[in-house]
């Protein structure tokens, strides 16, 4: 199939034509394909721009510079969104491989945009990048004043299985100039952090 069919593809109504479309562009991939699909986060059509950012997900760090530079310096806020999206595959798609420092000072500046779509993408993607965003996460919390990305930033902070999260969660719980509703947050992602440290540890082989 051709570069031109593959990318008709990615907006199929069958998923398994649009997956297999994803993965034929990432193996025959040339200088093109990134940009090509980078062009397309702002298109209309939600089933492409999605299909878009799990193919740069799966082509995997190269992916990076590009997609910092858009979610940084694009008007767009549909683009800003997609790319901090993109960066969350990554993370989830290649855990082994160490996330660029790049990516997490984009998704660091990110979380100041303006736009809510685009703040909360922008800290779930530090979630799914886990340890190396812990000190980002952090100092968020301590530096926000937005509820919403606060609440973020707890719920991050307990998907990221970092243990050094405890201790910050478990702070917030009894901070009595913390917002309410970001208290009951820190409680109910104490519990979910401990989960998901307790199958961490019962997944890694006894040293």
């Amino acid at each position: 199939m051709t570069v031109d069919s593959l990318f008709e593809q990615l907006k199929h109504p069958n998923p398994h034509l649009r997956e297999r479309a994803m993965f034929e562009l990432v193996e025959n991939r040339d200088e093109n394909t990134i940009p090509r699909l980078m062009s397309v986060l702002n298109d209309e059509d939600v089933t492409l721009r999605r299909s878009a950012v799990k193919t740069l997900g799966v082509i995997g760090v190269d992916s990076v510079p590009y997609l910092v530079e858009s979610l940084l310096n694009s008007d767009n806020v549909t683009v800003r969104g997609s790319c901090a999206k993109a960066l969350a595959q990554i993370a989830v798609n290649y855990p082994d491989v160490p996330f660029p420092t790049e990516g997490l000072q984009g998704l660091q500046t990110a979380i100041n945009d303006s736009n809510p779509v685009v703040h909360i993408a922008a800290v779930m993607a530090l979630g799914e990048v886990g340890s190396p965003a812990f000190d980002i996460l952090a100092q968020a919390l301590k530096t926000t004043d937005n509820v919403a990305v606060a609440v973020s930033v707890v719920n991050a902070l307990a998907s990221s299985g970092d243990e050094r999260a405890t201790e910050v969660l478990k702070a917030l719980t009894t901070d009595e100039s913390a917002d309410s509703y970001v208290r009951e947050s820190a409680v109910s992602a104490l519990s979910r952090l401990e989960q998901i440290i307790n199958l961490n540890a019962r997944r890694s082989p006894s040293s």
